[in-house]
Order: C-alpha cells, then sequence, then structure tokens
C-alpha cells in the first residue's frame, strides 16, 4: 500500500508553502516473510489439520488429553522456533539484525508463555493442587536463567563462595526447587562448620515441606494439615532466632513462610510480577483454587509494581487470563501482537475445547472463524504459504469458501506451474467460475505468447465458447498462411469437446477431412466437405479454401462426387462469387487479390464442368445397365 503526505487546509489555504511530500510503503502482515516464521506457520499448519481430522474422534478422558496433547505440539513449534531465532540473533552480523531478531525472540517467548498459561487454566483446567504444580512448571519453564547460573556456580573451584551463591539458592528456593536448594546448602555447610547446623536445620525444614505430588492420594484436608504443621515449625525456628547469625538462611526462612516484605526484598532476583505470585502462592496458598486465583494476581500485581510502574500489555493479557476472561485474553493479544497467528491457533484450540460457543460476532460468524479468515488472509500475502491459507478457509464453514473464492481470484498467475495449483484447488472445490475465470486467463497469456494449441486447450477445460471460437480462427488463419496444421495431436483428440463452438466443430471435421483424404478415403472425404459447406458450420471466409481442397478430388480418375453433389458445389461457388461482387470495394492490393480469386473460380467451374459431365455419364451408364 502507498500513502502520501498531504497538507489540507481550506481556511489558510492562501498561506500554504509548497512542499514535496513522502510516499511511505506500508507492508501488511510482515510476518510472512521472515524465513524462520515460516517455518512456525507450516508446522502449525499441520497441527492446525490436525486437530480438525480428529475433532469427531474426540470424547470424554481422552478428548481433554488429546488437547491437551495438541497444545503442547503448537508450544513446542514456538519453542524451536525461538531457539533458531536466537541462534540466528546471536549469529547476525550488524548490531540492526541482531536486535530485530531479539525482539522477535522476546515476542514468541511471551506469546509461549501466554500460550501456556491458557494451557493451565483453560485446557488442563486444573483443580486445586494439581493446579500450583502447573504453575510452578510454567514460571520454571519462562524464568531458565537459574540453569545458566547454577551450571555457573557449579563449575567454579569453590561454588560456596562464589559471588552469586546465595543468589542461586534463593531463586532455586523462589522456583520451588527445595532439593537443590538443600544440596546447595550442604556445599556450604561442608565450607563453613559454623552454619553446619543452621544449614542442615533449614535443610530440613526444606526437605519436609509437604507438597502434592502428581502420584500422591492424600486429599487437599490431610495436605492443609501438614503444611500448617510445617508452617508452625518454622515460625518457631524463626522465633528462637535460629538463623539470626546468618541474615542469608534467616531471610530464605521468611521466604518459605510466604512473608510478603521478604518476598518484595527479592525483586530483582523475581523478575517479574507473576513469578511473584507463584511464589507467594507456593508458601502460603498451596491449595489455592482456581476461582480465587484472580484475587492473588491482582494483589501480586499491585504489590509488585507498587504504583512506580503502570502494567505492560503482557501484564493485562496475564490478568485477563488469571481471571478466566478469555475473550478479553484474545483481544488484548490481537492489539498488542503483529500477526493472527497467536489469536486464530489458541482461539481455534479453546473452540474445541467448547469454551467459546455462545460468543458470536453481529456479522454472521463467530470469533473462531473471524480470527481464522484473517489469519488465512494474511497468509495468501505470500507467494507460497497462501496454499496453507486456503486449508484454514476451508475450515470456516459460515464464510471460509466465499472468502477463498475472492482471495484465489486475486492470486498473479505468473507461471502456469502456480496456475495448475491455483486450478487443481479450485476444481477440487467444484469453484466452476474460479476455474472458467483462471482458464481463459491462461488461454490468452497462451494466445498472446502464439501457442495455440495451448490456448485451445484451456479454453476447452474453461468450457468458454466464445474463446473456442476465437482460437479456432486463429487456427484456420494459420492454416491458410502456412498451408498445415500445427498441434495435430490435439485436434485430431478433440472427442466431444468439438462440440463447445460450431467454430470448434468445424476445426475438428477440418482436420478429419484432412486425415480421410491423406488415406485416400476419398469418398468419405468428399461427403465430409460438402456437408461442411451445405450445414453453414464453416465460416464463409473458409468457403473458397474449402472449394480449392475440393479440386484434387474433382481431378480423381474416379468419379467422387456425384452429379447431386457436383451441383451442390456448383451452388456454393456462386453463392459465394455473388456475395463477392455485391460487397467489393476495388484498391490495388484488391484487383490483385482479385485476379487470384478469379483464376481460382475458372479452375473450379471447370474442375465442377468436367466432374458433372462424368457423374452424369458414370450414372447413366448405371442405370442403362
Amino acid at each position: 500500500m502507498l500513502v502520501c503526505e498531504t497538507a489540507f487546509n481550506k481556511k489558510e489555504k492562501s498561506e500554504m508553502v509548497p512542499g514535496c511530500p513522502f510516499i511511505h510503503i506500508i507492508q501488511k502482515d510482515v510476518d510472512v516473510y521472515s524465513k524462520i516464521l515460516r517455518k512456525l506457520f507450516n508446522e502449525s499448519h499441520g497441527i492446525f489439520i490436525g486437530l480438525q481430522r480428529i475433532e469427531e474422534e474426540l470424547t470424554g478422558k481422552s478428548r481433554k488429553a488429546q488437547l491437551v496433547r495438541v497444545s503442547k505440539n503448537y508450544r513446542s513449534v514456538m519453542r524451536a522456533c525461538m531457539e533458531e531465532m536466537h541462534q540466528v540473533a546471536i549469529a547476525a552480523k550488524d548490531q540492526a539484525s541482531g536486535r530485530q531478531f531479539s525482539t522477535q525472540v522476546s515476542i514468541l517467548s511471551a506469546v509461549e508463555l501466554i500460550w501456556n498459561l491458557c494451557e493451565i487454566l483453560f485446557i488442563e483446567v486444573a483443580p486445586a493442587g494439581p493446579l500450583l504444580l502447573h504453575l510452578l512448571d510454567w514460571v520454571r519453564l519462562h524464568v531458565c536463567e537459574v540453569d545458566s547460573l547454577l551450571a555457573d556456580v557449579l563449575g567454579s573451584g569453590n561454588p560456596s563462595k562464589h559471588e552469586s551463591f546465595w543468589n542461586l539458592v534463593t531463586i532455586l528456593v523462589l522456583q520451588g526447587r527445595l532439593d537443590e536448594a538443600r544440596q546447595m546448602l550442604s556445599r556450604e555447610a561442608d565450607a563453613n562448620p559454623a552454619s553446619a547446623d543452621m544449614c542442615r536445620i533449614l535443610g530440613d525444614l526444606m526437605r519436609t515441606m509437604p507438597i502434592l505430588s502428581p502420584g500422591n492420594t492424600q486429599t487437599l484436608t490431610e495436605l492443609e494439615l501438614k503444611w500448617q504443621h510445617w508452617r508452625e515449625e518454622c515460625e518457631r525456628h524463626l522465633q528462637d532466632n535460629t538463623f539470626a547469625a546468618s541474615p542469608a538462611l534467616e531471610s530464605l526462612c521468611k521466604i518459605m513462610l510466604g512473608d510478603e516484605a521478604a518476598l518484595l526484598e527479592q525483586k530483582e532476583l523475581l523478575n517479574n510480577w507473576y513469578h511473584f505470585l507463584v511464589t507467594r502462592l507456593l508458601y502460603s496458598h498451596p491449595t489455592v483454587k482456581p476461582i480465587d486465583l484472580h484475587f492473588f494476581a491482582q494483589s501480586s500485581l499491585d504489590m509488585f509494581l507498587g504504583g512506580e510502574s503502570s502494567p505492560e500489555p503482557l501484564d493485562n493479557i496475564l490478568m485477563a487470563a488469571f481471571e478466566f476472561d478469555i475473550h478479553q485474553v484474545i483481544k488484548e493479544c490481537s492489539i498488542a501482537l503483529s500477526n493472527w497467528w497467536f489469536v486464530a491457533h489458541l482461539t481455534d484450540l479453546l473452540d474445541h475445547c467448547r469454551l467459546l460457543q455462545s460468543h458470536n460476532l453481529y456479522f454472521g460468524s463467530n470469533m473462531r472463524e473471524f480470527l481464522l479468515l484473517e489469519y488465512a488472509s494474511g497468509l495468501f500475502a505470500h507467494h507460497s504459504l497462501w496454499q496453507l491459507g486456503v486449508d484454514y478457509f476451508d475450515h470456516c464453514p459460515e464464510l471460509g469458501r466465499v472468502s477463498l473464492e475472492l482471495h484465489l481470484e486475486r492470486i498473479p498467475l505468473n507461471t502456469e506451474q502456480k496456475a495448475l495449483k491455483v486450478l487443481r484447488i479450485c476444481e477440487q472445490r467444484q469453484m466452476t467460475e474460479q476455474v472458467r475465470s483462471i482458464c481463459k486467463i491462461l488461454a490468452m497469456k497462451a494466445v498472446r505468447n502464439n501457442r495455440l494449441g495451448s490456448a485451445l486447450s484451456w479454453s476447452i477445460r474453461a468450457k468458454d465458447a466464445a474463446f473456442a471460437t476465437l482460437v479456432s480462427d486463429r487456427f484456420l488463419r494459420d492454416y491458410c498462411e502456412r498451408g498445415c496444421f500445427s498441434d495435430l495431436d490435439l485436434i485430431d483428440n478433440l472427442g466431444p469437446a468439438m462440440m463447445l463452438s460450431d467454430r470448434l466443430t468445424f476445426l475438428g471435421k477440418y482436420r478429419e477431412f484432412h486425415r480421410l483424404y491423406g488415406e485416400k478415403r476419398f469418398s468419405e472425404a468428399s461427403s465430409l466437405l460438402l456437408s461442411l459447406m451445405t450445414s453453414q458450420i464453416a465460416p464463409r471466409s473458409f468457403w473458397m479454401t474449402l472449394l480449392t481442397d475440393a479440386l484434387p478430388l474433382l481431378e480423381q480418375k474416379q468419379v467422387i462426387f456425384s452429379a447431386e453433389q457436383t451441383y451442390e458445389l456448383m451452388r456454393c461457388l456462386e453463392d459465394l462469387t455473388s456475395r463477392r461482387l455485391e460487397c467489393e470495394e476495388p484498391n490495388a492490393q484488391k484487383l490483385q487479390d482479385d485476379d487470384i480469386e478469379t483464376t481460382k473460380v475458372e479452375m473450379l467451374r471447370l474442375a465442377l464442368a468436367r466432374n458433372l459431365a462424368r457423374a452424369i455419364i458414370r450414372e447413366g451408364s448405371l442405370e442403362g445397365s
């Protein structure tokens, strides 16, 4: 799209100073031109199609498991794309490209973060207890700096003396990775005997912290009772100043008690409010119910930001998810993201979870279909990805077919290979008008390139009688100029297709006449030639050629044309010459052509007269005998 700057002001028109406006090129759906993102589009297309195919098979418990698996497949593709983009950003030769790829990595990371949370809340629909375990996995997956820090500390000669040792232990506790935190504390105890008892006590508290594991059969009530006893023990140690000699260990104990002030002191290590939320829930409300999530999420956001800054778009999206407001999540994502890939696929998946059935849009489509249509339209902007868009349109029952027809009509048919792809798509979907339109375009291109055989083939495929007539005329004109037909195989095998137009029928029959003549089947050839003239199927401009073709038959030793047939040929010749005399306008070229024509007419009259005499004698002899 081209946009030109203007300066239009009626009141101050006289004061306007002529300037040089800039023309801006605005490109829609630029993401489709990224090579790495194209892999995302291609691979997610396969997952999307697979989901539509298994829809009928999804029932009961297996339905939920299948949908979760599909969601994980989408996330796997996202992460693979993100990792590849990260490697490209590192290897980028110039800073601008590096920044661009790094920005894409950040966007993909945020997208996967949102998708993962939606998977937990809307697809897994995890109840109290398992919900926290899923949220912990969510945070650990997306706050992954701790792994590189852990490797760095353990790789040093003396881990407990490493400058980031206590930061590492704190992050491990904040993420609920207590087994690893205990191992680090044991290293501290070995290196510093004075703190060994404190490390052992805190390590025991970490070990005995009750957590609902996936294979555990204990009830939530049992878990809450155990957790209360464990919490009281932590408070007792804190009140007894067990860790007073080590501020770092005391801070860890406060964190494990869910002390909000102690948690907020670790803002830099928490990085973001949703990490703070999950840590807060882990140590204060481990059996939180889904219905209460929004309350804790909002208070955690407020506490973490502390009025110092406003929520970012990502914060608003995550908050909408914690409030279980699916439509707000989709709306916010549609505004924040640069393309429709994320919202289209997530909405489709949520629709299969039967969470969006009641949300119809005012123009007759539902939200799922609207977003899929937008995404598919974006794919059609790319020279090869448009083929993926076809399948998305196919799975939009309300407006998909109409939209597909409109988009297929706009595809530039640069090559015959591309045209054949589009044509095959149209034929598979019985899009008759589009098939005719494409075939006609290809036929016209072929005519312009003087490929008459191809042009005729396309016009027949388009069932376009007018264009078939035009191409047939070109064939006949070429024959008159060159004395032979091109593309004989095509003309010889027209079959029922020759009935598409009178001119095409004539072309096919005229070629058949030449074939019969070549095979010396003169009687059949003469009958066919005469029928072409008397049936008025031959164009009048071609009559002289047909009569000239009759000359060799008239001169044969054996009488080919009967007297009656000869009279018919004479009538046709006289009819032709009389009409030409009526509409003649003399000029130099015309006079020269007339001399040639007059010679032909005289030769024909002589040949016809001779044949008539021979035919009468022959027929008289037959009657007499």
